[in-house]
């Protein structure tokens, strides 16, 4: 049984809120947590080394420590013991949280705080379902709409310029950049790009330096520093965006309102719109770049989403109607295969605000438990050839036979991500225009080393031949 052992103590007799209550709690010992599967206590070195291994290998790792431990084990390192729990049951127990027994704020705060404090992913329970609801204004289809037409501009104006061969990731980083100062901000980028993607990408890189404190010359220090720039660029555009009637998300985000007619204060929408654009900007960055790689090393699955590109543009032209995004399915299929190889969180932290159990192992109130996407996404359980770059996976007969939490590149439950579909929006654009110009090639048996946390990125950069199609 995986469930709640006692969750009539979410509301306690003081009137007290599950997010009120959580900080009461304290972090279980790794001695009390010595009965769950580990490899024993390290010293402060040996958990730097395992962190060491952890940041260069940690696919390797993970999959090391599920075959020895099974679906339950214990983390200890340097930010103390952690509990991974492995299979789509985990995910569907940890996501769909029906019984409110795990926190995705106090999960993500030890990583995020200092960088994303008060994102949507930072908020919990009815707060979060508050802001959620205000900020899904920027997600209809009216504003949608507008986004799609500016991110086909600004991809094919960017793809038109790429040489033949390129450094994938760093072009793909631009161009979400690009994208996002387009759609997000509604505002064509100038001189304060190359500064604003060095503050994200110090952010990004802080969440996972073993040093989480921000002392001088360190990546955190760096990361602090990022959204304190950040922070000075977004309150400097506030103020002209209050009133506005634009459709860029950031103007949308500015006047959306709460359920009692407030608009969010200066802060939320600093706040959220850091996070925002990190995860569009980053999270895009990655799967787009895996979705290359995989179509450029399976010539046959990218001469099918190209002949499905070619068919819909003689159907519609080259301008994508927003009602035909549906139509992109081979795409879809491709893109999903892409994340699941590679998920653009390959890890999904959480806090438990009460008792519960899952694999037969209780596991008590405070304990940082963590949900394993990369795993799950491999299990050959689950996946036949789970290695292998399939995306025939992806009919919707495969997808309803699976456990409906076997895949979940963008979470679930009432964390699922908010801008799911303006991330598929943007996949299945770029596809369009890259295989409606381009031919992806790489050399026989090329195969990049992945760095996969924070999120995963090829560590050459990834070299790719795109010659142009005749």
């Amino acid at each position: 049984m995986n469930a709640p052992v006692h969750p009539a103590e979410f509301r306690t007799d003081d009137g007290s809120t599950p997010s009120e209550r959580y900080r009461r709690l304290r972090d279980p010992s790794y001695e009390e947590l010595s009965y769950l599967p580990s490899d024993g206590r390290k010293s402060i070195w040996a958990r730097l080394r395992h962190t060491r291994r952890f940041l260069r290998d940690t696919l390797g790792l993970m999959q090391e420590k599920h075959q020895r431990f099974g679906r339950v084990w214990v983390n200890h390192n340097l930010m103390g013991p952690g509990v991974q729990l492995i299979g789509p049951e985990a995910n569907e127990m940890v996501l769909m949280n029906r019984d409110k027994v795990f926190s995705s704020e106090q999960g993500w705060n030890p990583v995020l705080d200092m960088l994303f404090p008060r994102g949507l992913m930072l908020m919990d329970f009815e707060e979060h379902r508050t802001h959620r609801k205000a900020l899904q204004v920027a997600f209809k289809p009216a504003p949608m709409q507008n986004y799609l037409t500016l991110l086909q501009e600004g991809i094919r104006r960017r793809i038109a310029a790429w040489p033949e061969r390129l450094d994938l990731y760093p072009a793909m980083k631009q161009l979400t950049l690009d994208l996002a100062a387009s759609s997000f901000l509604g505002i064509p980028w100038g001189p304060e790009a190359d500064r604003i993607n060095i503050a994200f990408v110090d952010m990004v890189q802080a969440s996972v330096t073993p040093i989480r404190r921000p002392l001088p010359f360190t990546q955190m220090r760096r990361g602090v520093r990022g959204r304190e720039y950040m922070m000075r660029f977004f309150g400097a555009e506030i103020p002209k965006r209050r009133g506005s009637d634009a459709d860029d998300i950031f103007t949308q985000v500015v006047n959306a309102r709460h359920e009692d007619g407030q608009p969010l204060s200066d802060q939320d929408v600093i706040d959220h719109m850091n996070f925002l654009m990190m995860a569009a900007h980053d999270t895009l960055t990655s799967s787009l770049s895996s979705t290359v790689y995989y179509l450029g090393t399976h010539p046959e699955w990218q001469r099918k989403v190209r002949e499905e590109s070619d068919a819909l543009r003689a159907d519609f032209g080259r301008d994508i109607p927003y009602t035909r995004l549906g139509d992109f399915e081979l795409a879809e299929m491709a893109f999903k295969e892409a994340m699941r190889l590679r998920p653009p969180v390959p890890f999904i932290p959480r806090r438990a605000l009460a008792d519960f159990t899952y694999g037969n192992y209780r596991i008590p109130a405070g304990t940082h438990i963590s949900i394993n996407p990369m795993l799950v996404h491999r299990s050959a359980e689950i996946w036949e050839r789970p290695d292998a770059y399939d995306p025939s996976r992806f009919t919707r007969e495969a997808e309803k036979a699976r456990h409906k939490h076997a895949y979940v590149p963008f979470g679930g439950g009432a964390h699922m991500c908010l801008g799911l579909h303006f991330a598929y929006m943007q996949a299945k654009t770029f596809l369009f225009e890259l295989t409606g110009a381009r031919m992806i090639a790489y050399p026989q048996g090329y195969e990049p080393e992945w760095q996969m946390v924070p999120m995963p990125k090829p560590r050459d950069n990834l070299p790719t031949h795109l010659f142009k199609r005749v």
